[in-house]
């Protein structure tokens, strides 16, 4: 089948790979230059499936409202005029209940599970280096309150087969030494050895480079405009190619992997994605003293941030702002992003000049993203994985591939549009070319198409 696959972000650039690989004909619209120049860009590195526990949960909640008109906390809201951002904070509400919050932990954990697995069998078939290292995960807390509030999420990872194992103030600076400067502050922990770090960044454009050569066609400086409807029937996509000029692309199937802009690309369809962009902020340092940076990649809870070693440089990511799609840096944002990673970590980094980056996390209120096909036959979606998109990536691009091609995917997750789209893409196309219409790369129509 000839497929669209919109956004080379990590997971549609890994959608891309695995339909290529299902021997497919794949075409990419990108609107940026290259792939992962987006939210793909700088996150916080982490292979985590230890995060697996959503932000829609009581104990949060609690936070919100305690950090409510504070600039610099961890999750800043900013009310607008929006009727998506109200209804996404409803829904936010009702996924705080423990009985969804349970449910929704159990789908995270599947998916970023069988992700982790498909990307070590990927780096393994590709050899694709990206500064990863194997050294697990460590939460740490500086809170007693926190760290015995955070057991009983542990326990619950631990019955989901997730080894996030509680450990000890003296644990947590035995399996990262370049904590003992915070040792006074640190009151206990959970390390997950399982989990992963890595620079989502060059693992992407490699994949993506490899995907090319395999015969993956990218149309980078592409902007998707809107998607080409015939009755029930995706036929493909309007896009502003390089040189300005519109182009209809027309395929078998649609894969809209999109992130936070994948909702107002839905929405003339009448497909209402309960999906908002929350921005995150990463600050990259040069390591100075490689003794004195972490090698185990950390989250520390309190501050909602993330530190993983890529190489010689740390990044640390983190903290939310649910302010529409705008990405402009807030200076008191990453200003107390510094602040920390000074506080745990003097002597690690050159302060000086820190690199600030920030993008837009494509947050559903569950945390369970979108993936699966939609009641228009021939679309699917593949977005709204949040915070763990690199966690996620290719165990998601995976099982779409797997789904468009007519395939069960080998993961227990509850797949979106099953009852509204039983008809794979797989089927349609041969449906179609029992009729012989076969639809061709760069087919040019008027605008009523």
């Amino acid at each position: 089948m000839k497929i669209l696959v919109l956004g080379a972000g990590v997971v549609g650039t890994a959608t891309a790979w695995y339909l290529r690989q299902a021997g497919h004909d794949v075409r990419v619209l990108e609107r940026q230059a290259g792939a992962a120049q987006e939210t793909s860009f700088g996150n916080g590195g982490q292979i985590s499936v230890s995060h697996a526990e959503p932000w829609a949960n009581p104990a949060t909640l609690r936070k919100v409202v305690r950090w409510l008109g504070k600039d610099d906390a961890p999750l800043l809201f900013r009310p607008r005029l929006d009727p998506l951002q109200w209804q996404w904070v409803l829904h936010y509400l009702r996924e705080c209940l423990p009985s969804r919050v349970a449910r929704n932990m159990r789908q995270i954990v599947a998916l970023a599970e069988y992700s982790r697995q498909s990307l070590q069998a990927l780096r393994r078939e590709t050899g694709i280096v990206y500064d990863h290292l194997e050294r697990g995960i460590l939460h740490f807390y500086t809170d007693q309150q926190e760290f015995d509030k955070s057991q009983s999420g542990a326990a619950l990872l631990r019955e989901l087969g997730c080894p996030r194992n509680t450990v000890s103030a003296d644990e947590v600076i035995r399996i990262e030494p370049a904590l003992a400067h915070a040792r006074s502050r640190i009151v206990g922990g959970d390390f997950t050895a399982t989990d992963e770090s890595g620079d989502v960044h060059l693992f992407t454009t490699a994949l993506a480079a490899r995907a090319a050569a395999a015969g993956v066609d990218f149309c980078f400086g592409s902007t998707v405009t809107r998607l080409l409807a015939d009755g029930e029937r995706v036929t493909g996509a309007e896009c502003i190619d390089a040189q300005g000029r519109h182009r209809l692309e027309h395929a078998d199937a649609v894969v809209v992997a999109m992130g936070s802009f994948s909702a107002p690309l839905l929405q003339p369809l009448g497909i209402r994605l309960m999906l908002y962009p929350g921005k995150g902020y990463s600050a990259t340092y040069p390591i100075l003293d490689p003794v004195s940076a972490p090698t185990v990649s950390l989250t520390d809870d309190g501050h909602k941030l993330v530190f993983s070693r890529l190489g010689e440089r740390l990044r640390v990511a983190g903290t939310c702002e649910l302010n529409g799609y705008t990405r402009e840096l807030n200076p008191l944002r990453c200003a107390a992003i510094t602040r920390r990673v000074q506080a745990l970590f003097p002597h690690a980094c050159d302060y000086s000049d820190p690199v600030y980056w920030a993008g837009l996390r494509p947050l559903t209120p569950s945390n369970v993203p979108y993936i699966g096909a939609t009641r228009y036959r021939q679309l699917f979606l593949n977005t709204g994985h949040g915070t763990l998109g690199w966690t996620m990536g290719c165990g998601a691009g995976r099982a779409l591939a797997d789904l468009v091609s007519g395939r069960r995917p080998d993961v227990d997750f509850a797949f979106c549009g099953q009852r509204l789209a039983p008809q794979s893409a797989a089927e349609a196309f041969r449906g179609q070319t029992r009729r012989g219409n076969m639809p061709q790369w760069g087919t040019f129509r008027s605008r009523k198409d």
